[in-house]
């Protein structure tokens, strides 16, 4: 929680204090003395209207865990209801404050009481004594939606995770590499071969710098640069060019075909890469000789760009998580593959960040079809014809009348 709310919530809860004080009192004294009610309370009504105005959820419990107090973020998050907190966490959050003082922790909240997906609430609980209140006394509950923070914690942690463990399989095979040539110094045979193994392995640890490098400027590390018309033609034939080398040396084409002349609003060297991409994933999952076709064609107002191969395919339990960073179908194939588990990552990111999508279709043993989906650019309208329908061209020989 940020200072400033810390702060705007702790002048509220002391001005919550008052106000749960009064009604405490008419409770207590059972309408004795002049009625709360009817004495003006500047601060209480402030501390409401605070309260009100607040993005993060407030709640005031009593000892009884009837709600005495709920703003309209706690009320519209359907945790609620008349004077019920109808969330048991919460409920056992606030008796443990009761007995034993502040407390911070993160409560879910399931999507069908919050109407949405489920949210995950950090949960400030702190008690409202008062030397004027018998114990116990009330507490208030400070809930804010920390679901977007805990998620990208999470992804942090997998992320470096994964980076640390991808670096170390290069770098520990180039450590090896050097000590066997080191060994191997009077064979000059081993030594070439060896040598051959680190060209291999640094440019392995290479590619996967700059993929995320790459990675790092898709997810927000940059801004994305204007985007501008881009001829899909071209992008293709990028792509095509930059995955030739690797397709021949396995004994594969790649068939370009499809409606030409397409031209989408974009990035064209993140575009490029993105087809690039989904090529070489198309040329290492393939065996024997075969072919891969990419073909684009104009749909709803998205340039579709299809890359299919007839290579092994992908298990229907794997196919929602192939875009995930550093995923892979089959582990063992990494090294033969020379894969990153970036690649894919890096297609949904250009795609998303161009306001487009990739899918696959994947069958085991039959192959798979991925297709980047990017928004048309605007064609400019024909020039109007006019009056009547014939177009007359100008006569530049002719002055005005």
């Amino acid at each position: 929680m940020s200072p400033l709310v810390a702060l705007v919530v702790g002048l509220a809860l002391g001005g919550a204090v008052a106000l749960t004080l009064v009604l405490g009192s008419r409770r207590t004294f059972n309408g004795s003395g002049p009625d709360a009610a009817a004495v003006p309370l500047p601060e209480a009504a402030m501390a409401r209207r605070l309260l009100d105005l607040m993005d993060p959820a407030v709640l005031v419990v009593d000892a009884d865990d009837a709600v005495l107090l709920a703003n309209p973020a706690a009320r519209a998050l359907g945790i609620v209801r008349g004077t019920r907190l109808l969330v048991p966490e919460l409920l056992e959050l606030a008796h443990a404050v009761r007995g034993g003082g502040g407390r911070r922790t993160d409560v879910r909240l399931p999507g069908s009481l919050v109407g949405a997906g489920p949210r995950m609430m950090g949960v400030h609980g702190v008690r409202l004594d008062s030397g004027t209140a018998p114990p116990p006394g009330p507490v208030a509950l400070v809930l804010e939606d920390v679901t977007e923070a805990r998620r990208t914690e999470a992804v942090r942690r997998d992320f470096v995770a994964n980076v640390g463990h991808e670096l170390k399989t290069p770098v520990g095979a180039l450590a090896l590499l050097a000590e066997a040539i080191e060994g191997a110094a009077d064979d000059p045979e081993a030594v070439q071969r060896f040598a051959g193994r680190i060209a291999l392995e640094a440019d392995r640890l290479g590619r996967l710098v700059r993929e995320l490098i790459d990675l790092s400027r898709l997810q927000g590390g940059e801004p994305l640069p204007d985007l501008a018309p881009v001829p899909v033609d071209r992008v293709l034939a990028e792509a095509v060019d930059r995955t030739r080398t690797a397709a021949r040396a396995k004994q594969l084409d790649i068939a370009v075909g499809g409606q030409q002349g397409l031209v989408v609003r974009g990035v064209e060297s993140q575009l490029a890469t993105a087809v690039t991409n989904l090529l070489a994933n198309a040329v290492a999952y393939s065996t024997g000789k075969s072919r891969i076709a990419v073909a684009a064609r104009a749909r709803s107002g998205f340039a579709e760009i299809a890359v299919t191969d007839s290579g092994i395919g992908i298990p229907r339990q794997d196919r929602q998580r192939v875009f995930e960073r550093f995923y892979r179908v089959d582990q063992s194939r990494a090294s033969s593959t020379g894969g990153t588990g970036l690649g894919l990552a890096i297609v949904k990111h250009v795609a998303s960040n161009h306001g487009g999508s990739v899918t696959v279709w994947s069958e085991e043993g039959l192959g798979s079809t991925f297709t980047l989906r990017i928004p048309l650019a605007a064609v400019p309208p024909p020039p109007a014809a006019p009056p009547g329908g014939e177009i007359v061209a100008a006569d530049p020989g002719k002055g005005a009348a």
